[in-house]
């Protein structure tokens, strides 16, 4: 069993309360607080028998690593999700189901991978994977800027990512990188097949060898004045297109 882990903010815990309350071990809270919000919260917190602890904001802030924490943290078990890559493409493999991933390449801000989570699960993908040496854990930033989406969205990371991308061209997976310079755009490619999406770090874009591997580079197209998108709207445009031609 991996050890308890943190998650603060009313949605990233309320989130929680909702899909797994008997992984929920304390939820602390800021009884000074006592707006509708709060009231709410504590409310759903006691129907679902969680262990309430009052705490003032400066200790929950301690808890939390962080003062954005809204005078709520909770101390919880970590889910159960599947234990490598290869078990969710096998299983869903075994479903019938072509793969839709999101791969970051040097995505090293907590709030920037936390963003990635959330539209990652908003659009249904159903992995995001990112590099050891040049990415962010999962930490409680980023489970409160996923608003919930860190406990629910498979997230691995990988020693070699070249060498992952290769893996997946095995399982014939589709790997599209994204880049300002490239000759098609992300409207002009087929994504209903299995398909991973690559972005690297604005400005930056991904690595040179990450580059050579993929099967297809497109663009976003910019029409204003502004020259790239950060990485967690660029992630959505990409992957609700994806769920737009699946779905269509």
């Amino acid at each position: 069993m991996s050890s308890p882990k943190v998650l603060f903010g009313f949605h990233a815990v309320g989130v929680r309360l909702k899909t797994a309350p008997q992984s929920i071990i304390e939820i602390y809270f800021e009884p000074t607080r006592r707006d509708a919000r709060m009231r709410q919260f504590l409310e759903r917190a006691r129907e679902a028998n969680a262990r309430l602890i009052e705490a003032d904001g400066l200790r929950i802030a301690k808890l939390a690593g962080s003062h954005g924490h809204q005078g709520v943290a909770a101390r919880v078990e970590a889910l159960p999700q599947a234990h490598s890559l290869d078990e969710l493409l096998e299983k869903l493999e075994a479903d019938g189901v072509a793969p839709l991933l999101l791969v970051l390449d040097g995505i090293t801000d907590p709030h920037n991978l936390g963003a990635c989570l959330r539209v990652a699960d908003g659009a249904g993908a159903h992995a995001v994977i990112a590099p050891k040496d040049h990415a962010a854990g999962i930490n409680a930033t980023v489970a409160k800027v996923a608003s919930g989406a860190a406990e629910t969205m498979p997230y691995f990371m990988v020693t070699n990512l070249a060498r992952t991308l290769g893996e997946l061209k095995e399982r014939n997976i589709w790997i599209i990188g994204t880049s300002d310079d490239a000759p098609k755009t992300l409207y002009q490619v087929d994504l209903k097949g299995p398909v991973a999406l690559v972005l690297g770090a604005e400005g930056e874009g991904m690595r040179q060898l990450t580059r050579k591997t993929c099967d297809e580079l497109v663009s976003i197209p910019m029409r204003g004045a502004v020259e790239s998108l950060n990485v967690s709207v660029a992630s959505g445009v990409c992957l609700y297109e994806a769920l737009r031609q699946r779905t269509g």
